[in-house]
Formats: C-alpha cells, structure tokens, sequence
C-alpha cells in the first residue's frame, strides 16, 4: 500500500492483492500534505472529506501532494493546507465490472387473467463508473459504503429495482404474463434504455443487460403450459382435462381384476376423447360398429377391439332396404311387423 520515506511522506500505491476484482478501496489511513499518490492507467484516486469529493486524479502518474508542483495539485492543495490538513482517498477502477442480480422480495404483478402474481428476476449487468465524483459521493457519502461489498449490494438492490420499474412500466403498455417469456430480450433492451436515467445520479454507466430470467409462481406456470398444449392440440379445456385423466389412470393401474376392466374402459373412453381432439385438430374419424370407438377414417381394424372395419364398410355397402309384402312401407332392419299393415315380415 504505502512506503515511508525520511522526509516522514508517504507513497500510496492501489496494489493488486486489494485490487484484484475489487470495485472500491479505501485507503487504510488518512492522506496528508507532502504524501505520494500513484495512479496507474485503470484506476482514478479520489480525494474525500467532510462528506463531499475535494478532487480526483484520473491520469496516470505521481502525485507529490507539496507546493512544489502547485500547478498540478494546486487546488487540493489549497484545500489541505487549512486547519484539517488530511483527506480520505478512495481508488476506483476505470474497467468494465461484471456484476448479477435477483430478487428477494417479489414483484406484484396484476394480471388481467391471474390476477395478482408474484414475479422474482434474476440476471447479469455489466458495468462502469462514468463519473467519480457522483459516484463517491453517492455510494461513500449517502449510502456510507467503504467496501467492494457494500458497493455491489447497492448496485444489485438498484438493478432489481430498475427491472421491477421497467415491468410495471411493460404492464401499462399491455404486455401480460403470459408474453414475458417470450420477450426476455426485448425487456432486456427496454430496461437498458431505461438505465440512464436511474443510474445517472449515482455516476454509473450500465453498458449491458443479460441472461435475464422472471420466475413465475409454480401454478401459475403449470398453467401457462396447459394453455400452450391446448393451444398446440386444437382442443377446449374439458377434452384436454379427460385426456390427461386418461394418462393418469395408465400410469396408476389399481391391480387384480381392476386392472383388466380399468384397462378396457381406460382405452374406450381414452380413443373416444382421442377422436374428439382428432376432430379438434381437423382429422376425419368413424365409428367401430362392434365396441362404439371413435377411430380415425384410414383404420383397417379397430384399435380398442381388433374388430375388421373392412369387413363393416362391406357389409353396409352390400345390405338392401327392406319393404312390407303387402303396403310397400319401407322398413327397418330388425322389423318383425309392418309399421302401416301390421302384416309379419318373414325373416
């Protein structure tokens, strides 16, 4: 950090070992006339005290803070020339910071469907400090930060809300939950630009938004997928709900006799419902006339009971009207009597 010299000055020097990843360090002991302040290419040295930024260096160089080099250090000179003649110094990075974000207090969504739901976000930032002055005086001096810690607590308490600000702004303009997982990028891009104006005042740049994740409530998306599927399917919510039951009662057969008679009813009533979303989706089905099943047009053989649909389609084909011997009156096909006469049909 520091070494002495017989003159009783100090150098000052940022090193690694308390730089490395590191976005503020304070200066362990106050600075005073006739120390030695070096500033290296991606750092910027800031002079505080009494609640508010004296100066800051920004070029690379030493800095002999005595009245021999007034036209370079002349003003904070000036200032520590008085009674208090030392001043804290904070070293901050230049670079790019890499910072995440999540939430831990939900955000109340009011949806026009679900009505009330709570969202968490979570994501990446990147990030720099665009103005030393606003930033220490912001971050040191209002939120009394002293530590790397400290600042990136800030930092990702304000990104949350920045991102919270931005839904409830998405909200107004009529996006709802069901349209936030398809437009994460877009509001990546509108939290961006709304960026500046939030982090303005505290002196920060935020360059990048990334990865940003908004977690639903586990109902809530158990039925945002039930809506997809439905969708997909061309099915109402009844022949959605009594296929699913159907898939169910397969995985959880009741065993002994049960299962056999569960087992048939499951595969009537489950290719009756079949044929309904076929029916849904636009396919063509008919009936078996043996067990009653709905199966599609182009089935040979019925898949519940195995009956010849060939042999059916043939059969209605081929069979002729009946009529009464004595009237003429058409018949049905099971007629023993003449409906108008009341003349026997022989079989």
């Amino acid at each position: 950090m520091s070494k002495g010299s017989v003159f009783g000055s100090t150098t000052i020097v940022w090193e690694d070992q308390f730089k490395r990843n590191s976005v503020l360090w304070k200066v362990p002991r106050n600075i005073r006339l006739n120390d030695n302040i070096v500033v290296r290419e991606d750092e910027i040295a800031v002079f505080y005290r009494d609640g508010k930024v004296l100066a800051y260096f920004d070029q690379p160089n030493r800095y002999a803070l005595t009245d021999l080099n007034a036209p370079v250090v002349g003003p904070l000179v000036r200032l520590l020339t008085g009674v208090q003649q030392e001043a804290e110094v904070y070293y901050i990075p230049k670079r790019y910071l890499d910072g995440k974000f999540g939430s831990t207090q939900p955000y109340q969504f009011t949806d026009p469907v679900f009505g009330i739901v709570n969202l968490r976000v979570f994501g990446e930032y990147r990030w720099r400090i665009a103005s030393p002055e606003l930033f220490v005086n912001q971050f040191v001096g209002t939120f009394n930060a002293e530590t790397s810690d400290d600042v990136e607590a800030r930092m990702r308490e304000q990104m949350v809300i920045l991102v919270y600000n931005s839904l409830g702004k998405l909200k107004q303009q009529g996006m709802k939950v069901t349209d936030l997982a398809a437009n994460l990028t877009n509001i990546e891009q509108f939290v961006l630009g709304l960026a500046p104006d939030h982090f303005g005042q505290y002196g920060v740049e935020i360059n990048k938004i990334s990865g940003l994740t908004i977690s639903l409530p586990e109902d809530v998306q158990k039925a945002i997928d039930t809506r997809s599927q439905m969708s997909v399917l061309g099915v109402n919510y009844m022949q959605y709900q009594a296929g699913q039951a159907m898939v169910d009662a397969a995985k959880n057969p009741s065993g002994g006799a049960g299962v056999t008679a569960g087992l048939g009813a499951g595969l009537g009533v489950g290719y009756a419902i079949g044929g309904q979303m076929a029916q849904g989706m636009g396919q063509q089905t008919k009936s078996c006339t043996n067990c009653g099943s709905v199966v599609p047009i182009t089935s040979k053989f019925c898949p519940n009971c195995g009956f010849n649909l060939q042999q059916q389609q043939t059969s209605v084909q081929v069979q002729q009207p009946k009529f009464c011997p004595e009237c003429g009156t058409k018949l049905g096909d099971n007629a023993k009597f003449c409906p108008n006469c009341g003349t026997k049909i022989q079989g």
